[in-house]
């Protein structure tokens, strides 16, 4: 399990990336809590990271990685808003994990074909596997 400052990260991550388009919706706001909840993180705890830096940690695993991927996926596809600003964060955020470029480029096409952008776990976890053969 992620420790403290793991899942303070990846919250920290995930609002900085919400704030991309310089505006936070209830609907992105709503999800990061909610993942802030999966986590284990208070309320308190999350809302305050909304003000303060926080250690900015690269998941140790490719599956972390991955999970982490396919939340900011999520994330910008909450509103039904994709901007570009949001589209070429999300591909350097893939980037800077060390995840495979053409299977990042792959997961932003294909969430075209799903209903609400909603990649299914089990499609996006192929197409990363079959970046990793």
């Amino acid at each position: 399990m992620n420790t403290l400052e793991e899942k303070l990260s990846i919250l920290s991550e995930m609002i900085a990336f919400a704030r991309a388009d310089q505006e936070l919706k209830n609907s992105e706001y709503n999800f990061l809590y909610s993942v802030a909840t999966n986590l284990g993180v208070s309320k308190k705890t999350f809302d305050n990271l909304f003000s303060k830096k926080v250690a900015k940690l690269i998941p140790r695993t490719q599956a972390e990685r991955i999970l982490q991927f396919h939340r900011l996926v999520l994330l910008m596809n909450v509103d039904n808003d994709q901007r570009l600003i949001e589209i070429s964060k999300l591909h350097n955020i893939g980037l800077g994990m060390g995840l495979p470029p053409s299977a990042i480029e792959q997961v932003l096409m294909v969430m075209h074909n799903y209903p609400d952008k909603i990649v299914p776990p089990d499609v996006l976890i192929n197409i990363f596997k079959a970046h990793y053969n």
